[in-house]
C-alpha cells in the first residue's frame, strides 16, 4: 500500500540519495520500481520494458543487502506476470509435487523459506496463471485448490479457490450474454467445498484482510450458509470492497452497484440475527 502510493512521487528515491545503503529504503525501492513497471504493463505504456527491468535489479539488489526479507523475492513473484511469453527461464519451471502447472516456483521457493504463508506471494503466482500466454484460469484453479489444501484452519490462503472461481465467474460473464446458472455455482459441489474449508477455524479474532473477508462473506452468502456469513459480515462492519461485488452486480463498471449487492447480501444475513440479538441496523459500507 506504501508503494503504490510512493509510486506517485520521488519520495523513495530522494530517501536511497540520503541513505544509498539503508536496506529499508532499498526493499521499498524495489517494491515502488514494481509498482510502477505492473501500472506501466496495465495501462500499456511503450516504456514497460524499461521499468520492469530497473525493478527485476532493484528486487535483486534488494535481496542481496537482506537475505533473511522475503518481500524482494515477493516482487519478483509479482513482475513475473509481465514474462506473458516466458522469456526468463525462473518463470517456468516443474512444480513441486505432480499435477500442478509450471511456474515460477522457484521464486516461490524464496519466500517460503523466508516466510512460509505469505498471502501476498500465492496471490501473485494467482496473477501469473492469470496473465500467461501458456496457462489458464483451469492451472490457476489447481494451483490454489493445492494451497488450500494443506493450509492451517483459518489460515487467508483457504480463501483462494475463492478469488479464482470469481475470475473465472467474471471472464465466463464477459465472453457472452449473462448465465442466470452461473451464479449458482457456489451453491454447488464442489465449490460449497471450498467456501466450507475456507470458512474453517474463522473466528473474529482471526479476522483477516478486507478483501479476504469480502471475498468470504460472498462465498458464505451465495452459498447459502447465512450464519457464517453472518459472522463474517458483523467482523466486515461498514466496509466493503469493491471485489467481489461488483462482478456480480448488474453492471461492473458502476461502482454504486456493487454497493447494492453488499447491502443486499448483508441484508438478507445479519436481518435473521438482528431479531434474534436485537441489532441496530447495519450502517451504509464505505467502499474501499
Amino acid at each position: 500500500m506504501l508503494a503504490t502510493a510512493a509510486a506517485r512521487s520521488d519520495v523513495v528515491q530522494a530517501w536511497l540519495v540520503e541513505e544509498p545503503r539503508n536496506p529499508d529504503a532499498l526493499v521499498m525501492g524495489a517494491r515502488v520500481l514494481v509498482e510502477r513497471a505492473l501500472q506501466a504493463h496495465r495501462g500499456g505504456h511503450p516504456g514497460e520494458r524499461a521499468l520492469s527491468d530497473e525493478a527485476y535489479h532493484a528486487c535483486r539488489l534488494a535481496s542481496e543487502s537482506v537475505p533473511a526479507d522475503p518481500v524482494p523475492w515477493v516482487c519478483l513473484l509479482a513482475l513475473a506476470q509481465l514474462d506473458v511469453r516466458l522469456g526468463y527461464a525462473e518463470h517456468w519451471r516443474a512444480a513441486w509435487e505432480p499435477m500442478l502447472p509450471a511456474g515460477p516456483w522457484g521464486l516461490l521457493y524464496r519466500v517460503r523459506e523466508r516466510d512460509w504463508g505469505n498471502r501476498e506471494a500465492y496471490h501473485r503466482m494467482l496473477a501469473f496463471y492469470y496473465a500467461c500466454a501458456a496457462t489458464s484460469h483451469a492451472d490457476a484453479l489447481v494451483f490454489a485448490q493445492w494451497v488450500a489444501s494443506w493450509a492451517p484452519e483459518g489460515s487467508p490462503l483457504r480463501i483462494l479457490p475463492l478469488y479464482v472461481r470469481m475470475e473465472i465467474y467474471r471472464r465466463r460473464r464477459e465472453a457472452g450474454p449473462a448465465d442466470p446458472l452461473l451464479r449458482t455455482q457456489w451453491a454447488q459441489e464442489p465449490v460449497i467445498w471450498e467456501v466450507h474449508r475456507a470458512f474453517q477455524g474463522w473466528s473474529e479474532d482471526t479476522a483477516g484482510s478486507l478483501g479476504d473477508l469480502n471475498y468470504l462473506a460472498h462465498g458464505l452468502w451465495a452459498a447459502h450458509q447465512y450464519d457464517g456469513a453472518a459472522q463474517v459480515f458483523r467482523a466486515l462492519g461498514d466496509y466493503a470492497t469493491r471485489l467481489p461485488w461488483l462482478y456480480v452486480s448488474d453492471d461492473p463498471r458502476v461502482a454504486e452497484l456493487g454497493v447494492r449487492e453488499f447491502v443486499r447480501a448483508r441484508s438478507e444475513c445479519l436481518s435473521p440475527a438482528r431479531s434474534r440479538t436485537e441489532r441496530q441496523p447495519a450502517p451504509r459500507p464505505r467502499l474501499v
